[in-house]
């Protein structure tokens, strides 16, 4: 990976690691329906005269029912319970609960048979889920067992998030994509959210937190990521899933003071131990042979820019989560 890979990668891991502790902070005072309705609504006014730009709003257009379809599973219903669940759980408990995507990323690419799940990946299935249970049962009180329902149901929209774009939306402009879902998001949640105005004045962290999840996680997140994609090949890009993380727990210690004890860190390893078996893909016999990675610059198997959320050989087990 080239020194411009490596800057697009950390950049990218650290976006999506914060935005856990921007929506703990951005949720004391504005509601989840309103926060969407503020990131989708933000990123909007920037990624649709980008894809215009770009000629790539009326070719991913063609597409509207694979795309409202993606919009509901990674933004619509993933960011409502996300946000609402912050509420009471702490931003890195968050972010480490999130980071089973690849695991139930790997279930839908089997029952779907898109993929196959061998001994290794059933392993890594089973370590992961035992690092969630870990989590749930040594850190989660019961009042904020609700909360770990919603996250369960983040993590099912982000995984089947990839499927919906490696079956419906393969070769349609990313930025196209995206910016059409940013659209139907903020055009859905706008009646609700704009009967969820706040009363009160906002405080100024609640304020410039909000600011930082749109323009910063959102819309600069998401052209880096693209940049990300093209200089490295999608394979490659989709390992900053295991950074993103570790960035919510160091950024929920530090910054709010959230404890990290043993179980918290029993469960990271498990659970990203566990993703890394499960969502890792079987090397090909060509790779093998020429001692290199399928997704590696020169192979012939990198996807470039082919797909909003890329995937390892198309399966969707290497699915990134959009916090």
């Amino acid at each position: 990976m080239t020194r411009r890979g490596w800057a697009y990668f950390v950049a990218v891991g650290i976006l999506w690691g914060l935005p856990y502790l921007l929506i703990r902070i951005s949720v004391r005072e504005i509601s989840p329906p309103l926060l969407v309705l503020i990131r989708t609504g933000g990123a909007s006014l920037v990624l649709v005269p980008l894809a215009a730009s770009r000629s790539a709003l009326l070719p991913a257009l063609r597409h509207w029912r694979a795309i409202l379809l993606f919009t509901l599973a990674e933004l619509a219903v993933p960011w409502v319970f996300l946000f609402g669940a912050e509420r009471r759980l702490p931003s890195s408990l968050t972010g480490l609960l999130v980071a089973a995507v690849p695991l139930v990323a790997a279930v839908v690419a089997w029952l779907t048979g898109s993929d196959h799940v061998d001994l290794r990946r059933t392993i890594g299935l089973v370590v992961g889920l035992a690092g969630v249970g870990v989590l749930v049962g040594f850190s989660v009180a019961g009042a904020q067992l609700l909360s770990v329902l919603s996250i369960l149901a983040v993590v099912v929209g982000y995984a089947f998030g990839p499927w919906i774009v490696d079956h419906k939306l393969h070769g349609v402009p990313p930025i196209g994509v995206i910016a059409w879902s940013m659209v139907l998001c903020g055009a859905g949640y706008a009646p609700w959210a704009l009967l969820e105005l706040p009363k009160t004045p906002l405080a100024t962290s609640v304020v410039e937190s909000a600011a930082a999840l749109t323009v910063v996680c959102t819309i600069v997140a998401f052209l880096l990521f693209f940049a990300l994609i093209k200089e490295v090949g999608a394979m490659r890009a989709t390992l900053v899933t295991y950074l993103n993380p570790a960035v919510a727990v160091v950024l929920g210690v530090l910054v709010l003071g959230e404890p990290f004890g043993p179980a918290t860190g029993a469960g990271f390893v498990l659970i990203l131990g566990g993703c890394l078996l499960a969502s890792r893909p079987p090397r090909s016999p060509r790779s093998r042979s020429a001692g290199r990675d399928p997704g590696s610059p020169g192979d012939g198997g990198d996807p470039g820019m082919a797909d909003v959320t890329p995937q390892p050989t198309g399966a969707a087990p290497g699915a990134v989560a959009v916090p």
